[in-house]
């Protein structure tokens, strides 16, 4: 399969939760392929004022991944070893490899995923500061979050090593 054959894109006359999703897939890919061939200093080096890496952003978009999908709509969700009220889920500890923060991020993605799958865009759910919100809405503050980092990540990836763009080089 060709590189430009992997590469999901969202369908010409989908219904709407398949297109919201497959938004999501693609801004999600793009993240991980951001760390693609880096080492664990380039990977977790900070090249902002605020201390953004590539690593923390990865880390962050876990998090909420988890609490929007899943403890929105009071589903399960992995337990938090950092704070991310103190900014902590932002920065790779020193014990925290690439490795180990793209599982975590695979992991949420697929909690993300079930609740996704199993739940009507019109479900609503409580949000972490009480608000009510559906699962469309979810989907869409998704999509804009992800795609957001995604494009911190490319400032920070061409800072390392000059690699741009959304995907791989076709």
């Amino acid at each position: 399969m060709s590189a430009e054959e992997r590469i999901r894109h969202v369908p010409y006359e989908g219904g709407e939760k398949e297109s919201l999703h497959v938004s999501l897939d693609r801004h999600r890919d793009v993240v991980v392929w951001k760390l693609a061939g880096l080492d664990e200093e380039r990977a977790r080096r900070p090249l902002t004022p605020s201390g953004t890496s590539l690593l923390g952003l990865v880390k962050h978009l876990a998090a909420v991944e988890y609490s929007w999908f899943c403890e929105t709509f009071g589903r399960e969700s992995e337990p938090l070893w950092f704070d991310p009220y103190a900014g902590e889920d932002m920065v790779a500890t020193d014990d925290e490899t690439t490795e180990s923060i793209l599982a975590y991020y695979a992991r949420a993605r697929a909690a993300a995923d079930r609740a996704v799958a199993e739940l009507p865009l019109e479900t609503v759910g409580t949000a972490w500061d009480g608000r009510k919100v559906s699962m469309r809405w979810v989907l869409i503050h998704m999509v804009e979050e992800t795609a957001r980092h995604a494009g911190h990540m490319d400032i920070v990836r061409e800072l390392i090593d000059g690699t741009t763009g959304a995907y791989p080089q076709l």
